[in-house]
């Protein structure tokens, strides 16, 4: 099948955390369209079973590829990538299917064996895809994996900074902050939406590591080899979900405006 340039690119997550994926897509290209899919009616998916996930997964790719006819999809979850990833690109042979990595390539060779602490959901941590990804590094640094249960809920609820936050933080890097990490690898794509709560409860200066910028090149890479780069624009964005919440996408747009605009202020300096 030939799919029209201005077809759209699918980005899916559990909830909020691939608008900081697809806040890295539109940076990287703004004349794409693209429909956003947050599962918030069963977020989170990083405490449900690898099964769960991957039925979860395939039944929304399923609307996204097959009845919004995208030419491409990613799946900017950390959690959903590990457990439907292999699946996805089977049923999906001739369009492309990008997945995240957590950063961990580029925290461990970030010096000479630094400590790096990997922040992510319990299902990504358990999943044999981060399991070979973690023995590629073992040997480069000392990396310590840390499952953070609780905190996509408490980011799904609104609550992205405050004490309520601070003090489920402290609990989780409780023991693995000291000594303080040379890097910290944000292997989940809600906890970009907290980074500065994360330093603020790491207490020393660190080097973050998050995997949307390189999902979005390998997406404008993989467009550009199929020949399915748009380059006239500015496209539109479409919010989706599953929430029955009628707030959650004007949430939504909310959060992915802050985040573009930070990203932009940040290219600026």
């Amino acid at each position: 099948m030939t799919y029209d340039l201005n077809a759209p690119v699918a980005v899916l997550d559990s909830g909020l955390g691939g608008l900081t994926v697809l806040t890295e897509l539109v940076r990287l290209m703004p004349e794409e369209n693209y429909i956003y899919y947050g599962d918030a009616a069963q977020a989170p998916y990083g405490e449900k079973t690898t099964e769960q996930v991957r039925a979860l997964t395939l039944d929304r790719a399923k609307l996204l590829m097959e009845d919004c006819q995208s030419k491409a999809l990613v799946v900017a979850c950390n959690t959903a990538t590990s457990a439907a990833i292999q699946q996805l690109r089977r049923l999906y042979p001739d369009r492309s299917v990008i997945g995240m990595e957590p950063a961990l390539k580029p925290a461990a060779l970030s010096g000479y064996h630094p400590k790096i602490l990997v922040l992510a959901t319990p299902v990504t941590l358990r999943e044999s895809k981060f399991r070979r990804l973690l023995d590629s590094y073992t040997g480069q640094a000392e990396i310590i994996c840390l499952p953070c249960p609780g905190l996509v809920e408490m980011i799904e609820s609104g609550v992205l900074e405050g004490p309520e936050l601070d003090a489920l933080l402290s609990d989780l890097l409780q023991g693995a902050i000291t000594p303080p990490p040379d890097g910290v690898v944000l292997g989940c794509t809600h906890y970009p939406l907290i980074e500065k709560s994360i330093r603020a409860a790491i207490g020393s200066p660190v080097e973050i590591f998050q995997g949307g910028p390189g999902t979005a090149r390998e997406t404008r890479r993989r467009l550009e080899e199929q020949g399915l780069r748009r380059m006239i624009g500015p496209g539109q964005i479409t919010f989706q979900t599953s929430s029955t919440d009628p707030e959650w996408i004007r949430r939504a747009q909310h959060l992915f405006q802050e985040a573009l605009e930070d990203e932009q202020d940040d290219t600026l300096k």
